[in-house]
């Protein structure tokens, strides 16, 4: 038997089938399945890229959506910006609004708004930011039309006609009785009615080291009074801004470090407001004042014996301070500050009070020169008989003073 004998079958049949080589059956088979797996590979690519082109497809369909729709809402949002919404004409009716120190085109439109007189505050500052007398608006009351053009608006904002209420002036170191006497005159409201607040000074929001007093606590300032408001509404405003106004100073904190009640301090300061001139004056005329309390000496101030009588005048006489001299607020015959205030200090009086002039040893002033509020201070009697001279070589010149 040869080798070929070794691998022949007996029967003559071929183990591989037809005299094929197994290794060549092996690779064609390989190569039948790689061929299969690449049609595999070929239709899933294919379908991945259609799959793809339907889903950009389908988000350039959904951007061309949103794009249009928001196109609408932003074309009608420009739209907006550029024409806010605005009222035509005139307007009709009545209104009457406040404009505040300090607003701002803005806040004068949102005021306008609240009131119906505007359709909107951006229609408003449209025409407020093209207006160039839109800065010259003043604080105050005014009388306006209901649903007004905002340029009508802005004209009648502009026309002094226009102005409601009244506008006061509550002057630094004025008293109650005469403060009375301007708002009759500003107002039309009598005198007694003022008067009849002072006397009932419950729910004025008066703070309770004020003793239910008025003086002293109706604060200095410019004020827009309401057309419509009543004399107790009046008070209680001036009476707010001395609220916010010692906050802000920090008044009862500020007052303990000075070793003072905070009734105590309005009190020195409104006897500082009488006697000074020029506000760089008065922490020196808290030193004088705190000198001689300290050495247990009376103030010997004339205006408060002028507040006793209720006058003003620079010539004050001996028969004036024997008349009163039976008034605790007498300052010759009574030592320490008054029982209260003698006026309505500002806020450079009350805060001279916390912080006087260091270091000096005055006890006397005078003011030598009242045309030009010159004041001088002194430490000895002798400095201040010199200032006298000059003070009434002062009144020689001018006569009736």
């Amino acid at each position: 038997m040869n080798e070929l004998d070794l691998f022949s079958d007996p029967h003559g049949s071929d183990p591989y089938g037809q005299g094929r080589d197994p290794h060549a059956q092996g690779h064609l088979t390989d190569e039948r399945l790689s061929r299969g797996a690449q049609r595999q590979t070929r239709k899933r690519q294919k379908r991945k890229r259609h799959s793809g082109r339907a889903a950009v497809f389908f988000s350039l369909a959904f951007i061309v959506a949103l794009v249009g729709t928001g196109g609408v809402f932003g074309f009608a949002w420009l739209d907006k910006r550029i024409h806010p919404p605005d009222f035509d004409g005139a307007g009709a009716g009545n209104v009457t609004v406040q404009i505040k120190e300090g607003d701002s085109g803005s806040a004068i439109g949102a005021t306008l708004q609240s009131h119906n007189v505007v359709k909107s505050v951006r229609a408003f500052v449209k025409v407020y930011g093209k207006e160039p007398k839109a800065g010259s608006i003043q604080p105050g009351f005014y009388q306006m039309r209901l649903q007004m053009s905002s340029k009508a608006a802005m004209a009648l904002l502009l026309d002094p006609k226009s102005r409601a209420g009244n506008q006061i002036t509550v002057r630094e170191g004025i008293r109650s009785m005469e403060l009375f006497q301007d708002l009759q005159k500003k107002t039309g409201i009598p005198a007694a009615k003022f008067q009849a607040v002072a006397a009932n000074t419950k729910g004025l929001g008066l703070p309770s080291y004020s003793g239910g007093k008025l003086e002293g606590y109706l604060y200095p300032g410019r004020y827009d009074i309401s057309p419509n408001a009543s004399a107790r509404q009046i008070i209680k405003q001036m009476v707010d801004r001395f609220n916010q106004t010692a906050a802000d100073l920090d008044l009862e904190a500020k007052a303990k470090q000075v070793r003072m009640t905070p009734g105590q301090v309005i009190t020195m300061a409104s006897l500082i407001q009488a006697e000074g001139g020029k506000t760089d004056d008065f922490p020196k005329i808290a030193r004088v004042i705190y000198n001689r309390i300290k050495i247990g000496r009376q103030l010997q101030f004339d205006s408060t014996v002028l507040y006793v009588l209720n006058r003003r005048t620079l010539n004050v006489r001996e028969g004036d301070i024997e008349r009163t001299k039976s008034s605790p607020y007498n300052t010759y015959y009574n030592k320490g500050l008054t029982p209260g205030p003698i006026s309505n200090p500002g806020r450079d009086a009350i805060e001279a009070v916390m912080s006087p002039t260091p270091g000096k040893k005055w006890l006397f002033f005078i003011a030598t020169d009242p045309t030009n509020q010159v004041t001088e201070f002194a430490e000895t009697e002798e400095q201040f008989r010199v200032l006298e001279a000059k003070f009434r070589a002062w009144q020689r010149r001018n006569p009736g003073n």
